[in-house]
């Protein structure tokens, strides 16, 4: 398609007709069995609107309203992982001004624009649009796929400027959150290329999409995903099959993986790392220690080599269901069968030694590691505060978290998530989050979200409001979890009103809310509308019995007989 006129793909009534590589019949084994044909994403039909060279918008169709585990399998639940496309910090320095920035996103902060108002507004900003700007402004506003895709279309029309495979990773990567796969496509079938311009799809393009395909639960299409890697002439060895197992397990579709892996073990024979891929799924994605000691006996029973990452899967698990005595023990026989322990498996006893509150043992162990020539990490110091803020350990968590500070190890957020957690009063948690920005550890959707509720349920609604506004302010668009916690947070406290508000704020951004909130709301609202049509009842009524007194207070007293008696008694008189 030329970059003269560029199709602008919107959707109007959700995803209809997806256009993702056809899923073969049958169960998980055919998948892999036939090699026959695969047929290619194609080009999504639904266009909303195309920006033709003149830059004029013409709409096609006038109901259009617009609103603005690493896949490698040996990581332990202690990682702190995020897909690379969603990351809103950008490690590289910054080529474009911070005014063009604020720009952009004062444009789509002003309510109540549409897709062609947005995009005027674009033309007329005086922006000039850079790789590094694009991607920083589409991690902005990730969670509201409709304003991203409108700056994604006006930024490919500007002269002088091509998206690279990061910015359509990052927009695929959005569209892929937002169930938006029939979009996503059709820029799969645009980064194809074509006479004078290169493929950009490589093998990471159809990675992102079946993880998104894992995130809601779509195995099939996850699988057909894979499967179009032929078609686009890319290999599909062991080490791809192991990504797809990788994102089915992160999503926690450990079963269908599990499934998989034993059908098709003709085609990829079973080794350490994908029974690794399954255990740390059971085990650390799913928590079901039944089912990771049942793979654990597995491995054993058929001479598969069990490696570091195995013994941290399970003693990771075995810490959490408090089973210090095993963990004790897998650590000792990892030393009798000859496998080192690295610093995961480590920070797995230390957790272990802290949730059973041996802090004096967990030190220990952390000065054994040191012994052996493995220095902690930020991790090994989460293991440690971590389970001693919920044990309401705070003196020992606070000494480890200086420690921490006096080594020059750097804070995670999930750090202080621990001690904001154990926090009693507002000043405190305020106090907690600038001392976060001093150390250069911005908050997240979850430190909002964690605050929001604790103030909740504090009844603190003033400070719910403030940082309400404070995540605007630190460029974290409000998303589905924030909007949802807010609605609930406010219904529970009476601020029915301001919930409703919210809710048809969230509804206007395309944003999926939960069946209780509906429901709740829809109650409320259906009882407000129960309660307008008695009151104006109740009201008419009044209004007649009102007239009917006045009526009878005109009547003569006199011709009213007397209804109450008059009794006497000593000589006096008196009523009854």
């Amino acid at each position: 398609m030329s970059r003269k006129r560029l199709a602008f793909s919107v959707f109007l009534r959700g995803n209809h007709g997806h256009h993702y590589p056809n899923q073969p019949k049958g169960n998980l084994i055919c998948l892999f069995q036939s090699t026959s044909s695969v047929l290619v994403p194609q080009r999504s039909f639904l266009l909303g609107f195309a920006l033709s060279r003149s830059n004029k918008v013409n709409f096609f169709n006038s109901g259009i309203r617009f609103s603005t585990f690493s896949s490698s399998s040996n990581s332990c639940s202690d990682s702190e992982q995020e897909d690379s496309c969603e990351h809103s910090l950008l490690d590289h320095k910054k080529p474009y001004s911070d005014l063009d920035l604020e720009t952009i996103e004062a444009i789509f902060r002003e309510p109540g624009s549409n897709a062609a108002q947005v995009h005027n507004k674009l033309e007329q900003c005086g922006v000039r649009p850079t790789q590094e700007l694009v991607t920083e402004v589409l991690s902005r506003v990730r969670n509201n796929w409709e304003v991203a895709f409108t700056f994604f279309i006006w930024a490919s029309k500007q002269t002088g400027y091509v998206h690279s495979v990061r910015q359509y990773h990052s927009m695929i990567s959005i569209l892929g959150k937002m169930r938006k796969f029939d979009t996503a496509w059709s820029l799969i079938d645009e980064m194809r290329g074509g006479k004078d311009r290169p493929c950009l799809v490589n093998p990471q393009t159809l990675l992102i999409m079946i993880r998104k395909y894992c995130a809601v639960h779509d195995v099939g299409k996850a699988i057909s995903t894979f499967y179009a890697f032929k078609r686009f002439k890319f290999d599909m060895g062991m080490e791809e099959f192991q990504d797809l197992l990788s994102a089915l397990c992160r999503y926690k579709n450990v079963k269908d993986a599990e499934h998989l892996i034993f059908c098709n073990k003709n085609v990829f024979p079973l080794n350490t790392k994908s029974l690794n891929i399954i255990l740390n799924g059971w085990c650390l994605a799913l928590d079901d220690l039944s089912e990771g000691k049942r793979i654990w006996r597995f491995m054993k029973e058929k001479g598969i080599p069990r490696d570091v990452f195995s013994y941290c899967s399970i003693m990771s698990c075995y810490s959490r269901a408090g089973r210090l005595n095993v963990v004790l023990k897998l650590f000792n026989e990892m030393k009798l069968n000859g496998v080192g322990a690295d610093v995961k498996v480590y920070n797995a006893v230390i957790h272990a030694l802290a949730k059973g509150r041996l802090v004096k043992q967990a030190r220990s162990v952390m000065k054994m590691m040191e012994e052996n020539g493995l220095t902690p990490n930020t991790v090994t110091y989460n293991s440690l505060i971590m389970p001693l803020c919920k044990a309401r350990l705070l003196d020992e968590a606070q000494e480890a978290f200086n420690e921490m500070i006096q080594r020059g190890i750097h804070p995670t957020v999930r750090t202080y998530h621990a001690l904001l957690r154990c926090l009693r009063t507002g000043e405190e948690v305020f106090e907690h989050l600038q001392k976060m920005n001093i150390m250069g550890c911005i908050p997240t959707h979850d430190t909002y979200i964690m605050l929001i509720r604790k103030f909740c349920r504090w009844r603190q609604l003033d400070n719910v409001f403030k940082l309400w506004d404070e995540m605007s302010k630190n460029g974290l668009d409000h998303d589905r979890s924030s909007y949802i916690v807010l609605i609930h947070g406010l219904f529970l406290n009476g601020k029915i009103e301001e919930s409703y508000k919210y809710y048809q704020e969230m509804k206007q951004k395309g944003l999926l809310s939960e069946p209780k909130i509906d429901e709740m709301l829809q109650a409320w609202v259906a009882g407000r509308s129960d309660f307008q049509e008695s009151k104006v009842t109740c009201s008419q009524e009044n209004k007649e019995r009102v007239k009917f007194e006045k009526a009878d207070k005109e009547r003569d007293y006199l011709k009213i007989p007397e209804t109450r008696r008059v009794m006497r008694e000593r000589g006096f008189s008196f009523w009854d």
